[in-house]
């Protein structure tokens, strides 16, 4: 495979059906798909098990027991079980376009990883797509969206654009190449050379202190946040707490301030969490 995609889940088997079958309708094909579970129940294993011998593409199932928000410990097991020397990460809430693993092929190069985009949809929108508008693309349509209750923004550009109009959105853009959790790519070795993910960290930002860590080391962010989409359906976050928080935002500024490379609690434990 040229390409493993990491996809993380806890509990929510009606997104996580959604999302397999948008990784499904692929333009590229060549992918693994490597689920990293934090500890969900027995039905999120039935789940895959039973889409497993209807899809395209081969599924690893990453499953640790659950001992509250460890999503960065169960992502660097992922890490380690990916095949390929390329990985794409995202989530268990992210309904994938069917150009998504094609753009992060297109674009993938040495010395780099890709920051792509995300269109959050509101919760009556998410409950509302049917596996038919998955294969349909219906979907990812500004119009059908629209139909059902979206509201205009500049931000429906993320959907719309194509070719030319999203290189020169991915250009102007603002917003800064960074290591987003529900869209990014890049090289095993580099993950590997800054350690994976600082498992103190739970919710709250671990994704851009890896991001922030491989740019230490000298890998350069490529904005892709109009070309490779995903949609990202809504829903609770009840593991969300200011504790948190604040302890990755210190973990953060240290990392920055400190050109901070390598975590030794990350992928090889060398010190005791």
């Amino acid at each position: 495979m040229k390409i493993s995609v990491i996809i993380s889940t806890y509990n929510a088997e009606a997104w996580l059906e959604k999302v397999l079958w948008g990784y499904n309708q692929q333009t590229f094909n060549e992918f693994e798909l490597v689920i990293a579970d934090d500890g969900s129940r027995e039905t999120t294993r039935q789940l895959v098990s039973k889409i497993q011998a209807e899809v395209n593409f081969p599924i690893q199932y990453i499953w640790h027991e659950d001992n509250g928000f460890q999503k960065s410990t169960i992502l660097n097991k992922a890490i380690t079980a990916c095949k390929s020397d390329y990985i794409l990460m995202s989530d268990g809430d992210c309904i994938p376009r069917k150009d998504f693993v094609e753009m992060h092929m297109k674009y993938r190069k040495p010395g780099h990883f890709i920051s792509g985009g995300y269109y959050m949809l509101p919760m009556n929108i998410s409950e509302l797509i049917k596996k038919d508008d998955i294969i349909s693309q219906r979907c990812f349509d500004i119009d059908w969206l629209l139909s059902h209750g979206l509201k205009k923004s500049f931000k429906n550009n993320k959907l719309s654009s194509k070719g030319f109009k999203a290189h020169l959105l991915n250009a102007v853009t603002p917003t800064k190449a960074s290591w987003n959790g529900h869209n990014s790519s890049g090289w095993k070795a580099d993950i590997l050379a800054v350690n994976g993910f600082d498992e103190r960290m739970q919710y709250g930002g671990q994704d851009r202190e890896l991001g922030e860590r491989l740019m230490n080391l000298g890998i350069k962010g490529i904005q892709k946040r109009y070309s490779a989409i995903c949609i990202h359906l809504d829903h609770k976050r009840g593991y969300k707490t200011e504790d948190s928080i604040a302890k990755n935002r210190a973990i953060r500024k240290t990392t920055k301030e400190g050109k901070i490379i390598y975590t030794p609690y990350g992928i090889k434990k060398e010190v005791e969490i």
